[in-house]
Protein backbone atom coordinates (compact mmCIF):
# COMPACT_ATOMS: atom_id res chain seq x y z
CA UNK A 1 0.00 0.00 0.00
CA UNK A 2 1.26 3.34 -0.90
CA UNK A 3 1.85 6.38 1.60
CA UNK A 4 -1.14 8.25 0.04
CA UNK A 5 -3.25 5.82 0.07
CA UNK A 6 -2.79 4.99 3.62
CA UNK A 7 -2.91 8.15 4.14
CA UNK A 8 -6.21 8.50 2.84
CA UNK A 9 -7.73 5.73 5.02
CA UNK A 10 -6.94 7.13 7.85
CA UNK A 11 -10.77 8.91 8.27
CA UNK A 12 -12.24 5.37 7.88
CA UNK A 13 -9.67 3.83 10.52
CA UNK A 14 -10.85 6.77 12.83
CA UNK A 15 -14.34 6.50 12.16
CA UNK A 16 -14.44 2.24 12.67
CA UNK A 17 -11.92 2.14 15.65
CA UNK A 18 -13.37 5.16 17.62
CA UNK A 19 -17.18 5.61 16.38
CA UNK A 20 -18.54 2.33 14.59
CA UNK A 21 -21.51 3.87 12.65
CA UNK A 22 -24.45 4.87 15.24
CA UNK A 23 -26.76 4.86 12.34
CA UNK A 24 -26.67 1.35 12.14
CA UNK A 25 -26.29 0.72 15.49
CA UNK A 26 -22.55 -0.41 14.94
CA UNK A 27 -20.30 0.44 17.73
CA UNK A 28 -16.41 1.02 17.61
CA UNK A 29 -14.55 -1.95 16.10
CA UNK A 30 -11.25 -3.47 17.00
CA UNK A 31 -8.83 -1.85 15.76
CA UNK A 32 -6.76 -5.29 15.32
CA UNK A 33 -9.99 -6.31 12.46
CA UNK A 34 -9.81 -2.88 10.79
CA UNK A 35 -6.32 -2.98 10.20
CA UNK A 36 -6.40 -6.49 8.71
CA UNK A 37 -9.00 -5.17 6.16
CA UNK A 38 -7.12 -2.55 5.30
CA UNK A 39 -4.90 -4.71 4.20
CA UNK A 40 -6.77 -6.10 1.56
CA UNK A 41 -6.96 -2.36 0.02
CA UNK A 42 -6.61 -2.37 -4.27
CA UNK A 43 -6.24 1.10 -5.90
CA UNK A 44 -9.02 2.26 -7.99
CA UNK A 45 -9.54 5.00 -10.18
CA UNK A 46 -12.72 6.99 -10.13
CA UNK A 47 -14.15 9.25 -12.55
CA UNK A 48 -16.31 12.02 -11.91
CA UNK A 49 -18.22 14.82 -13.84
CA UNK A 50 -17.21 18.14 -12.19
CA UNK A 51 -13.75 16.32 -10.23
CA UNK A 52 -10.65 18.12 -10.00
CA UNK A 53 -8.63 15.84 -11.24
CA UNK A 54 -7.28 15.45 -14.86
CA UNK A 55 -9.32 14.62 -17.46
CA UNK A 56 -9.20 11.61 -18.66
CA UNK A 57 -12.68 10.40 -20.49
CA UNK A 58 -16.40 11.23 -21.06
CA UNK A 59 -19.79 10.00 -20.72
CA UNK A 60 -21.38 10.52 -24.02
CA UNK A 61 -19.51 11.95 -26.64
CA UNK A 62 -19.31 10.84 -29.94
CA UNK A 63 -19.23 7.48 -30.90
CA UNK A 64 -15.90 6.10 -32.27
CA UNK A 65 -14.83 3.48 -33.75
CA UNK A 66 -12.72 1.65 -36.21
CA UNK A 67 -14.77 1.35 -39.17
CA UNK A 68 -14.31 -2.56 -39.04
CA UNK A 69 -16.16 -2.95 -35.73
CA UNK A 70 -20.06 -3.89 -35.60
CA UNK A 71 -22.55 -1.85 -34.25
CA UNK A 72 -22.82 -1.92 -30.81
CA UNK A 73 -25.40 -4.60 -29.00
CA UNK A 74 -26.12 -2.03 -26.09
CA UNK A 75 -26.09 1.68 -25.59
CA UNK A 76 -23.09 3.86 -24.91
CA UNK A 77 -22.16 4.92 -21.98
CA UNK A 78 -18.44 6.58 -22.34
CA UNK A 79 -15.02 6.33 -22.95
CA UNK A 80 -11.42 6.30 -21.00
CA UNK A 81 -8.15 7.37 -22.06
CA UNK A 82 -6.13 4.67 -20.89
CA UNK A 83 -2.54 7.35 -21.22
CA UNK A 84 -4.57 9.78 -19.29
CA UNK A 85 -5.02 7.58 -15.81
CA UNK A 86 -2.91 8.34 -12.89
CA UNK A 87 -0.01 5.93 -12.40
CA UNK A 88 -0.56 2.91 -10.78
CA UNK A 89 -4.12 3.95 -10.48
CA UNK A 90 -5.10 0.79 -10.51
CA UNK A 91 -2.79 -2.72 -9.56
CA UNK A 92 -4.55 -4.21 -13.18
CA UNK A 93 -2.65 -4.77 -16.26
CA UNK A 94 -3.96 -2.61 -18.61
CA UNK A 95 -2.61 -1.02 -21.83
CA UNK A 96 -0.31 2.02 -21.49
CA UNK A 97 -2.64 3.54 -23.80
CA UNK A 98 -5.96 3.56 -26.15
CA UNK A 99 -9.21 4.27 -25.38
CA UNK A 100 -11.88 2.29 -23.44
CA UNK A 101 -15.70 2.47 -24.65
CA UNK A 102 -17.94 1.29 -22.35
CA UNK A 103 -21.12 -0.25 -23.35
CA UNK A 104 -24.69 -0.63 -20.85
CA UNK A 105 -28.21 -1.12 -20.95
CA UNK A 106 -30.08 -0.14 -17.67
CA UNK A 107 -33.46 -1.60 -20.03
CA UNK A 108 -32.26 -5.72 -18.39
CA UNK A 109 -32.19 -5.40 -14.99
CA UNK A 110 -33.49 -9.28 -14.66
CA UNK A 111 -31.93 -12.62 -15.52
CA UNK A 112 -28.69 -13.84 -15.89
CA UNK A 113 -27.73 -12.48 -20.03
CA UNK A 114 -25.03 -10.08 -20.63
CA UNK A 115 -25.91 -6.41 -20.10
CA UNK A 116 -23.08 -4.53 -21.73
CA UNK A 117 -20.14 -4.45 -23.50
CA UNK A 118 -16.38 -3.23 -23.43
CA UNK A 119 -14.52 -1.97 -26.45
CA UNK A 120 -10.33 -1.65 -26.47
CA UNK A 121 -9.61 1.19 -29.71
CA UNK A 122 -5.71 0.86 -29.73
CA UNK A 123 -4.20 4.47 -29.60
CA UNK A 124 -3.79 5.18 -33.32
CA UNK A 125 -6.10 2.86 -34.77
CA UNK A 126 -8.08 4.86 -37.40
CA UNK A 127 -12.41 5.42 -36.75
CA UNK A 128 -15.40 6.64 -37.64
CA UNK A 129 -18.15 8.23 -36.01
CA UNK A 130 -21.41 5.77 -35.49
CA UNK A 131 -24.86 6.53 -34.36
CA UNK A 132 -24.86 6.70 -30.73
CA UNK A 133 -28.08 4.72 -30.78
CA UNK A 134 -27.52 2.74 -33.73
CA UNK A 135 -27.16 -0.56 -31.18
CA UNK A 136 -28.12 -3.43 -32.19
CA UNK A 137 -29.43 -5.16 -29.25
CA UNK A 138 -32.96 -3.63 -28.37
CA UNK A 139 -35.41 -1.57 -30.59
CA UNK A 140 -35.30 1.82 -27.75
CA UNK A 141 -37.74 3.60 -30.17
CA UNK A 142 -40.67 0.99 -29.20
CA UNK A 143 -40.86 2.55 -25.85
CA UNK A 144 -40.84 6.06 -24.35
CA UNK A 145 -39.90 4.69 -21.24
CA UNK A 146 -36.91 3.02 -22.29
CA UNK A 147 -36.17 5.66 -24.95
CA UNK A 148 -36.32 8.34 -21.64
CA UNK A 149 -33.68 5.86 -19.56
CA UNK A 150 -31.16 5.91 -22.35
CA UNK A 151 -31.35 9.79 -22.93
CA UNK A 152 -30.60 10.02 -19.74
CA UNK A 153 -27.46 8.43 -19.56
CA UNK A 154 -24.61 11.42 -18.69
CA UNK A 155 -22.92 13.67 -20.51
CA UNK A 156 -19.98 15.02 -19.91
CA UNK A 157 -15.58 15.20 -19.26
CA UNK A 158 -14.95 13.20 -16.50
CA UNK A 159 -12.31 13.99 -14.07
CA UNK A 160 -9.62 11.41 -12.31
CA UNK A 161 -8.42 10.67 -8.96
CA UNK A 162 -7.35 7.92 -7.60
CA UNK A 163 -8.62 6.29 -4.35
CA UNK A 164 -8.15 3.07 -1.86
CA UNK A 165 -10.94 0.80 -2.18
CA UNK A 166 -11.66 -1.97 0.26
CA UNK A 167 -14.59 -4.92 -0.35
CA UNK A 168 -17.97 -4.48 -0.16
CA UNK A 169 -19.24 -7.68 0.64
CA UNK A 170 -18.49 -9.92 3.88
CA UNK A 171 -14.92 -11.71 3.69
CA UNK A 172 -15.08 -15.38 5.71
CA UNK A 173 -12.02 -14.77 8.17
CA UNK A 174 -13.45 -11.39 9.50
CA UNK A 175 -15.88 -11.66 12.35
CA UNK A 176 -17.06 -8.12 11.78
CA UNK A 177 -17.12 -8.11 8.22
CA UNK A 178 -20.81 -6.97 7.65
CA UNK A 179 -19.85 -4.15 9.90
CA UNK A 180 -16.87 -3.50 8.30
CA UNK A 181 -18.27 -3.23 4.85
CA UNK A 182 -21.13 -1.06 6.56
CA UNK A 183 -18.83 1.41 7.91
CA UNK A 184 -16.88 1.63 4.49
CA UNK A 185 -19.67 2.29 2.26
CA UNK A 186 -20.82 5.57 4.38
CA UNK A 187 -17.15 6.51 4.89
CA UNK A 188 -16.53 6.16 1.08
CA UNK A 189 -19.83 7.80 -0.11
CA UNK A 190 -19.39 7.28 -3.83
CA UNK A 191 -22.45 8.21 -6.09
CA UNK A 192 -22.88 8.68 -9.90
CA UNK A 193 -19.12 7.84 -10.45
CA UNK A 194 -17.50 5.62 -12.85
CA UNK A 195 -14.44 3.36 -11.53
CA UNK A 196 -12.53 1.13 -13.55
CA UNK A 197 -10.65 -1.17 -11.28
CA UNK A 198 -11.22 -1.86 -7.58
CA UNK A 199 -13.74 -3.61 -5.95
CA UNK A 200 -17.79 -4.65 -7.27
CA UNK A 201 -20.60 -2.89 -5.71
CA UNK A 202 -23.64 -2.96 -5.33
CA UNK A 203 -26.46 -2.50 -2.91
CA UNK A 204 -26.64 -6.35 -2.24
CA UNK A 205 -22.73 -7.43 -2.17
CA UNK A 206 -23.36 -10.50 -0.26
CA UNK A 207 -21.58 -12.42 -1.49
CA UNK A 208 -19.28 -10.93 -3.82
CA UNK A 209 -20.90 -9.43 -6.99
CA UNK A 210 -18.10 -10.91 -9.40
CA UNK A 211 -19.65 -14.16 -8.13
CA UNK A 212 -22.47 -13.56 -9.99
CA UNK A 213 -20.89 -12.18 -12.89
CA UNK A 214 -19.10 -15.49 -13.18
CA UNK A 215 -21.96 -17.44 -12.61
CA UNK A 216 -24.38 -15.62 -15.58
CA UNK A 217 -21.17 -16.22 -17.82
CA UNK A 218 -20.55 -19.75 -17.46
CA UNK A 219 -24.40 -20.40 -17.69
CA UNK A 220 -24.87 -17.94 -20.79
CA UNK A 221 -21.54 -19.98 -22.70
CA UNK A 222 -23.17 -23.02 -22.00
CA UNK A 223 -26.15 -21.97 -23.84
CA UNK A 224 -24.02 -20.40 -26.40
CA UNK A 225 -25.07 -17.02 -26.37
CA UNK A 226 -21.35 -15.67 -25.14
CA UNK A 227 -17.86 -16.28 -24.78
CA UNK A 228 -17.12 -17.31 -28.62
CA UNK A 229 -17.22 -21.07 -27.69
CA UNK A 230 -14.01 -20.48 -25.30
CA UNK A 231 -13.31 -21.53 -21.83
CA UNK A 232 -15.06 -19.81 -19.22
CA UNK A 233 -14.27 -20.28 -15.74
CA UNK A 234 -16.85 -19.90 -12.84
CA UNK A 235 -14.26 -19.63 -10.04
CA UNK A 236 -14.60 -15.74 -9.11
CA UNK A 237 -10.53 -15.66 -8.39
CA UNK A 238 -10.58 -15.83 -11.82
CA UNK A 239 -11.94 -12.72 -12.51
CA UNK A 240 -11.67 -9.10 -11.73
CA UNK A 241 -13.55 -5.95 -12.02
CA UNK A 242 -13.03 -3.93 -15.04
CA UNK A 243 -15.40 -1.06 -14.20
CA UNK A 244 -18.28 -0.07 -12.23
CA UNK A 245 -20.90 2.67 -12.57
CA UNK A 246 -23.29 3.65 -10.13
CA UNK A 247 -25.83 5.68 -12.35
CA UNK A 248 -27.83 8.74 -10.91
CA UNK A 249 -31.09 8.10 -13.25
CA UNK A 250 -34.62 8.66 -12.17
CA UNK A 251 -36.35 5.25 -12.26
CA UNK A 252 -33.20 3.53 -11.69
CA UNK A 253 -31.97 5.20 -8.68
CA UNK A 254 -29.60 2.68 -6.72
CA UNK A 255 -28.57 0.31 -9.74
CA UNK A 256 -25.10 -0.70 -10.17
CA UNK A 257 -23.60 -1.95 -13.21
CA UNK A 258 -20.29 -3.91 -13.33
CA UNK A 259 -17.92 -5.22 -15.82
CA UNK A 260 -16.18 -8.26 -14.58
CA UNK A 261 -13.63 -9.92 -16.98
CA UNK A 262 -11.24 -13.08 -16.67
CA UNK A 263 -7.67 -12.16 -15.85
CA UNK A 264 -6.47 -13.80 -18.42
CA UNK A 265 -8.80 -12.14 -20.95
CA UNK A 266 -7.45 -9.05 -19.61
CA UNK A 267 -3.55 -10.08 -19.98
CA UNK A 268 -4.45 -10.79 -23.85
CA UNK A 269 -6.46 -7.57 -23.77
CA UNK A 270 -9.50 -9.59 -25.00
CA UNK A 271 -11.91 -6.62 -23.81
CA UNK A 272 -14.69 -8.37 -26.10
CA UNK A 273 -14.74 -10.90 -23.27
CA UNK A 274 -15.94 -8.45 -21.03
CA UNK A 275 -19.66 -9.34 -19.28
CA UNK A 276 -21.31 -7.10 -17.77
CA UNK A 277 -24.54 -7.37 -14.73
CA UNK A 278 -26.87 -4.68 -13.74
CA UNK A 279 -28.24 -5.27 -10.30
CA UNK A 280 -31.30 -2.73 -9.45
CA UNK A 281 -33.79 -3.08 -6.41
CA UNK A 282 -36.51 -0.91 -7.24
Amino acid sequence: MSDELRRMLIPFRTKAVEEGYPWEDIPPLPAEEVDRWIGHVRPCAVLTQGGDGPVAGRFGGPLLLPAEAPDPEHPYLASVDFAALPKDATDLPLPPDGRLLLFTSLLETDGDGNCGQAIYVPAGTPVEERDRISWSGHAVDEDEEDQRIVDSYPQGELGVRTEPDLPYHPLPEFAHAHELVDVWCDASDRRGHLQIGGYADQEDSDPNPLEFVAQCAVRQAKRGRWGGGEPVSGAVEDWVLLAHWNPDIAGREGADVQWGIQRADLAARRFDRTFSTVYWNP
